[in-house]
């Protein structure tokens, strides 16, 4: 039966690799809804190609564009919703499937709302849990919605703990490549240039998770991701560099057995299992080679090199509203990084010092929630 779905954050890097997965798939989903912040040349395209019912813009100043303006009078039989408000009452529509694949803390009322319109959310937006996890899995264990991640980290683990209770699980181990600094030493990472940390050696992927990833913010924040997802704590969730990337993820069980989780480096799979979930697809995208692969390697992470990993340990173990800080310090902190107006270390110095001023909400509403999230952000604008 036809599913509908809708992409939330269709012009960004996770939302191409759903449309190319929707592409081979065929007939099997209905492109329902697209948003997108700004790009509306992309956006275009895609409504040519998807003939989406309904389209949400997010961004204000394109709102009033010539671009946009013209768009809306080409395309006059699709419904237009406009600004944050458009985009959260798009995510509210009922449809089969949500991709939730706004990046940063903007995804994370959209993720809220598709609650109480989507059978399933593909949640591609790991600050939805990393500011508001308690609350949101509370959300989803009171309705009948399913929630499938699709970061490659946690997708290989929800497949390999379907076979295998939690109760049995000794550990998680999050696999990271080490970014595109992994081979620089640590007292040269204070001359590393925006473009430099962009160019990451595995993946492709947009320039604010390229740079949580040279820092290891993005290892972290995944960290905080996994221990609401599946229910674990802090002290059983892992951290090892893999510089291959083609282990996702590894999960040890308590009579000290490993498994695994191995395939190519491309987004498409995880969003493929995200979407057909539990039905295993054969695809095109691409077969993981070990002959030609050779050998894979791990290492200890260093945590005096990464420092911005154990701030995401102590920001989840403190939980409450402390993860809300350290996300919305990092976001101001990687934008005046990418803009020339900090230094690459200063990225965990900035984020260190604006939690360190925090005092923590537990249990916290999403109104205390947003108020920590924007307080938070001026303060770490004035370290700036």
């Amino acid at each position: 039966m036809l599913k509908d779905v809708t992409i939330l954050g269709s012009t960004g890097s996770i939302g191409l690799s759903t449309l190319r997965v929707l592409r081979f798939l065929g007939n099997d989903f209905r492109i329902h809804g697209l948003s997108c912040k700004r790009n509306i040349k992309l956006l275009r395209e895609q409504i040519i190609e998807f003939n989406p019912s309904v389209v949400a813009v997010e961004a204000g100043e394109v709102l009033v564009s010539d671009a946009y303006k013209s768009l809306k009078r080409e395309f006059n039989q699709i419904e237009f919703l406009e600004g944050d408000e458009g985009v959260i009452e798009l995510a509210g529509r009922s449809v089969d499937v949500i991709v939730s694949a706004i990046v940063g803390a903007a995804g994370l009322k959209p993720s809220l709302e598709a609650i109480n319109g989507a059978k399933r959310i593909a949640l591609a937006n790991k600050e939805t849990l990393v500011m508001a996890g308690e609350y949101f899995i509370s959300k989803i264990h009171e309705s009948s919605v399913e929630l499938i991640p699709v970061d490659s980290e946690h997708s290989a683990i929800f497949s390999l703990i379907s076979n295998i209770s939690i109760e049995e699980v000794e550990k998680i181990i999050l696999t990271a490549s080490g970014g595109s600094l992994r081979d620089i030493p640590a007292n040269e990472l204070g001359g590393v240039t925006p473009e430099m940390a962009l160019n990451h050696p595995t993946w492709s992927m947009g320039n604010k998770i390229t740079i949580d990833s040279a820092t290891m913010m993005n290892k972290g924040l995944e960290v905080i991701e996994a221990h609401y997802l599946f229910n674990i704590g802090y002290e059983s969730i892992d951290v090892i560099i893999h510089p291959e990337s083609v282990v996702h993820s590894i999960v040890e069980s308590v009579d000290g057995s490993m498994y695994a989780h191995m395939g190519v480096n491309d987004m498409t799979l995880p969003i493929l299992n995200a979407l057909k979930y539990p039905e295993k697809v054969r695809n095109s995208f691409g077969r993981l080679d070990l002959e030609k692969l050779g050998a894979i390697n791990f290492s200890a992470c260093d945590r005096k090199k990464y420092p911005a990993l154990e701030l995401c340990y102590s920001a989840g173990k403190s939980s409450g509203t402390m993860p809300v800080v350290l996300n919305a310090a990092n976001e101001i902190a990687v934008d005046a990084f990418l803009k020339g107006k900090i230094n690459f270390t200063d990225i965990v110095k900035v984020v260190e010092k604006t939690m360190s001023r925090h005092r923590i909400i537990d249990q916290p509403g999403i109104d205390e929630i947003l108020n920590a999230d924007i307080e938070s952000r001026e303060i770490s604008k004035s370290y700036i």
